[in-house]
């Protein structure tokens, strides 16, 4: 009985954006293989592994597509040409990982690299998918900004996440754009250092240089990080009195955005300036208690609805 309900919660999730859904179903098998490819290929592309790459981003595409699969189901009306805008997105999205795995296959570096025509014109492909993709995603976020699916609360965090998102994914752009000096390379995710040296597990970050893809990483991941936040207090609130009123989550749901937002402002910032994540300096310790604080007094704003909400009811 239990395996039947599990296969119907399955098969309603699919439902969401069937083609999206699929996409992550895929990119599931992509990061497993590519896990595989971590173990048993020692080939290193820019001091990384050659497979961490593919797999960081088939882990990405798979929060992507089951998240824009779910907004788009909350839709009221779900019209036909979101549904659309949604499997722009897998296209772009399978294009975007099938050069991505064929230039690790090669050995070869996937972003930036203009070595030979044929690389060249892959990583003009893969800039003309990235546009694709934030047009689409802008396309579906407006849609979704319009309409009223869901509680202040989750719809607050939910509008400030694709924002967020958006912003995060035009970082991209700014790497690309970013002069090197070096033959056959277009672009940049370091500052203050060639790419390559020494890095952090898992990421792929630098340790010794600016790295934009932090701001670009934490940036994309809003759209997930604040819904789930929203999501979280709204399941507290069943056993916290002061997180029943909408309007202290809906504060809250506008604090944690406001936090998110500065923590994706200090990191670009602290990798524009040269510097690695981890070796941050004074002023960005600075900017992180100032962070700190404005979350602090966010949360005392919300506690204030529920201090007036009681006053209210007692009057």
């Amino acid at each position: 009985m239990q395996g039947v309900r599990m296969d119907a919660r399955i098969a309603k999730a699919i439902d969401w954006h069937r083609p999206l859904m699929l996409f992550s179903f895929a990119m599931t098998a992509v990061a497993a293989f590519s896990l595989v490819g971590l173990v048993v290929d020692d080939r290193l592309v820019v001091d990384a592994p050659v497979w961490l790459k593919p797999f960081k981003f088939a882990v990405s595409f798979i929060l992507y597509s089951v998240t824009w699969a779910w907004l788009m189901s909350l839709h009221p009306r779900r019209p036909r040409w979101l549904h659309h805008t949604g499997t722009v997105l897998v296209g772009a999205g399978v294009v975007e990982m099938a050069i991505i795995v064929g230039q690790a296959l090669r050995g070869k570096r996937s972003h930036f690299n203009t070595e030979t025509a044929f690389d060249s014109a892959l990583f003009n492909v893969m800039g003309l998918t990235v546009v694709v993709l934030w047009i689409a995603t802008l396309v579906a976020s407006i849609s979704l900004a319009r309409t009223r699916y869901a509680p202040r609360s989750l719809t607050v965090a939910i509008n400030l996440g694709m924002g967020i998102s958006l912003a995060g994914m035009l970082i991209g752009a700014v790497m690309s754009s970013q002069q090197t000096g070096v033959d056959g390379i277009a672009g940049a995710h370091s500052v203050g250092a060639a790419d390559g040296g020494p890095i952090m597990p898992v990421t792929g970050w630098s340790t010794v240089a600016g790295d934009l893809r932090v701001g670009h990483f934490v940036g994309i991941h809003a759209v997930q990080a604040l819904p789930l936040i929203a999501l979280l207090v709204t399941v507290l609130a069943t056993r916290y009195a002061i997180l029943a009123d909408e309007r202290v989550r809906t504060r809250l749901a506008w604090t944690a955005g406001g936090v998110y937002i500065g923590l994706f402002a200090l990191v670009t910032w602290q990798a524009f300036r040269g510097q690695a994540l981890v070796q941050p300096d004074a002023l960005t310790l600075l900017g992180f208690a100032a962070i700190v604080a404005g979350g602090i007094a966010g949360v005392a704003w919300a506690r204030a609805a529920h201090t007036e909400i009681r006053e209210s009811v007692a009057a």
